[in-house]
C-alpha cells in the first residue's frame, strides 16, 4: 500500500517545495485527552497544524477550540460530512487507512490520504506525529530552522504521481546505497543545509597532492540547492556559506576526517565555491564529460527543468588548514 500512496493512489498527498522551510504537520487525535494535550502544546509553541479527528470525537466539539488549525479525518471516511460541518468547509485530508479497501473509499469521496509515518525531515515534508511526541518534534523543527504549518499551507503541495514513486526508489536504491558504501556524512539536517561530505583515502586528479593523500569530498544536496535558488540566488548563496561552516565543524570534530589534507568538490555549482575562496581546476576532458553526463541524469531523475548557469563541471578545492581558517 505504501507504493500505491507514493504513486498518488486515492489522491495521496506529496510533499511541497524543496527549498521552502515549511513542513506540513498533522496530529492524530483519538481521544479528548489527546485533543487537550495537542492543543495545549501547539498553543504554547504558537503553531497551527492539521488535527486528524475521528468523526465520533466531534460530537459536541466547539469549532472555536480549533481556531487556526486545519481539520482532517481519522478512521472511517463515512463520517466525513460531520467533519465538514465542524471545519466549516470541506475536509480534504485524511489519515491513511489500515487497509487498501479504506484507501479506495477515500478516493470515491474526493479525500486525499496522508503518507503514513513521519518520513524524512526535509523542506516540504509531511510529518505525522502523535501528541505525546509533539513537544520533542516541535523543538527539533525550531532548532533546525523548519516552520510547521497545516498540511493545506505547504507550498506546492500536490497529489503524488508515478514519478514520485520512481524517485523514491531511485533515492533508496542509488543515492542511499552510495552513501552507505562510501561513508558519506549527511550534514543536511537543517532546513537550509545543502552539503554532505565523504572521507576519501586518496587525492583524485587534478588535485595538486600526492595520490595517497587523504581528502574530503563535498556532495551537494541537489534538489535542495535548486529549490533554494528558485527562491533567490542570495538565499542559495547564504545556504552555501552556512553549509561550509557545517563542513568545517565536521572536519574539525569527526574522526574519519582527521587525516583529510584538502576539501574538494566536482560540481556545476562551482561559481559560489569560487566566491567562497575555493580554487577552481579544469577536469580532464574525458572526466568532465562523464561527470557532465552524470549531472544530466540526476536532473532527469529529479525532474529539474531549470538548467544550471554552468554546463561544464569543474573541481573546486581548498587545503585543509585554509578551509578551517575560513570555515572552521
Amino acid at each position: 500500500m505504501r507504493a500505491a500512496l507514493r504513486a498518488g493512489r486515492a489522491g495521496a498527498w506529496h510533499g511541497g517545495h524543496p527549498g521552502d522551510p515549511r513542513v506540513g504537520l498533522s496530529v492524530p487525535v483519538r481521544s479528548n485527552t489527546d485533543l487537550r494535550a495537542a492543543l495545549a502544546t501547539l498553543a504554547e509553541a504558537g503553531v497551527c497544524a492539521t488535527l486528524l479527528l475521528s468523526p465520533a470525537l466531534t460530537r459536541g466539539l466547539d469549532r472555536a477550540r480549533l481556531a487556526g488549525h486545519e481539520v482532517g479525518g481519522l478512521g472511517d471516511p463515512a463520517g466525513a460530512p460531520g467533519l465538514d460541518v465542524l471545519a466549516g468547509g470541506p475536509v480534504v485530508t485524511w489519515a491513511t487507512p489500515d487497509r487498501l479497501r479504506g484507501l479506495r473509499a477515500l478516493g470515491t469521496r474526493g479525500l486525499h490520504a496522508l503518507p503514513p509515518g513521519a518520513g524524512r525531515l526535509a523542506p516540504g515534508a509531511l510529518l505525522t506525529v502523535d501528541p505525546a511526541r509533539l513537544p520533542t518534534l516541535l523543538a527539533d523543527l525550531k532548532r533546525l530552522g523548519y516552520r510547521p504549518v497545516p498540511v493545506r499551507d505547504v507550498p506546492d503541495l500536490r497529489a503524488g504521481t508515478g514519478r514520485d514513486l520512481f524517485l523514491h526508489g531511485y533515492t533508496r536504491l542509488v543515492e542511499d546505497r552510495f552513501a552507505r558504501q562510501h561513508g558519506v556524512i549527511d550534514l543536511a539536517q537543517r532546513a537550509d543545509a545543502v552539503m554532505r561530505v565523504a572521507p576519501l583515502d586518496h587525492a583524485p586528479a587534478p588535485l595538486p597532492l600526492p595520490r595517497s593523500a587523504h581528502t574530503a569530498e563535498l556532495h551537494l544536496h541537489s534538489p535542495r540547492i535548486v529549490g533554494l535558488a528558485s527562491r533567490s540566488a542570495l538565499t542559495a548563496y547564504r545556504a552555501y556559506l552556512r553549509s561550509l561552516r557545517d563542513v568545517g565543524a565536521a572536519l574539525r570534530d569527526r574522526p574519519e576526517l582527521q587525516e583529510a589534507q584538502a576539501v574538494f568538490a566536482v560540481t556545476l555549482f562551482h561559481a559560489p565555491l569560487a566566491q567562497a575562496g575555493f580554487t577552481l581546476l579544469d577536469l580532464p576532458p574525458v572526466t568532465a564529460r562523464w561527470y557532465g553526463l552524470g549531472f544530466r541524469l540526476l536532473r532527469v531523475a529529479y525532474g529539474t527543468t531549470r538548467a544550471p548557469s554552468e554546463d561544464t563541471p569543474k573541481m573546486a578545492w581548498l587545503p585543509r588548514e585554509e578551509f578551517l581558517r575560513r570555515y572552521g
